[in-house]
């Protein structure tokens, strides 16, 4: 019984979000909001429930000394710095410029730098990717080097010129590609959900 209630309840509510959708309706319009903050709400019980999660795991491992004890304890130092920030007695919560400093002054150093090292990385397996002779590889390879050239930045005419190329290349053909890729994962998704949610296995093809 609940396995087909959960279902259920999964189904009612999509449909009736893509109703709100397509129909304009003040009281389906007020219903699909309250839903919305319901859905809100449990993702971020959620996530406070991972936070804990996290926070009771790397105190155990540091309570312990086992993996990595200074990991755990900048994790630990991170995750209390993030909260007294925002939670402290007159903050403004996620826009308090407490919480803004340890984001752009800490986070976004870290991103920065994980980007670095993505950078090297995609480096290297185009260079493998390379040296193994694929087809596949080498044009994917070549379009990535193409669109590069067009995106130097370069002033005057040649500059403009380049830009241009490279926001119709951006746009028109690479564009085309990854809507289409978007439409085909999106397909494929609401398929997948609905057999789930329906309890449609491959052997009842």
């Amino acid at each position: 019984m609940r396995r087909a209630t959960i279902p259920a309840i999964v189904i009612a509510v999509g449909v009736l979000l893509l109703a709100d959708f397509l129909v304009v309706n003040q009281a389906l319009g007020d219903l699909a909001a309250v839903l919305v903050d319901a859905a809100i709400l449990v993702a971020a019980g959620a996530a406070l429930a991972g936070v804990a999660s996290l926070a009771v795991r790397r105190s155990g491992d540091l309570w312990r000394r086992r993996g990595d004890p200074i990991g755990a304890a900048l994790v630990l130092v991170g995750i209390a710095a993030v909260l007294v920030a925002g939670l402290r007695p007159g903050t403004d919560g996620a826009s308090d410029p407490a919480v803004g400093w340890l984001v752009s002054a800490l986070m976004l150093p870290i991103a920065a730098t994980l980007f670095g090292l993505l950078f090297v990385t995609t480096l290297s397996a185009a260079r493998r990717s390379v040296a193994t002779g694929g087809r596949e590889a080498i044009v994917l390879v070549g379009a990535a080097v193409f669109v590069l050239v067009l995106l130097l930045p370069l002033a005057g005419a040649a500059g403009d010129a380049l830009a241009a190329a490279a926001d119709w290349t951006l746009d028109v053909p690479i564009g085309a590609v990854f809507r289409g890729i978007l439409v085909g994962v999106a397909v494929l998704a609401a398929l997948f959900a609905a057999r789930t949610l329906l309890g449609i296995g491959s052997t009842d093809d």
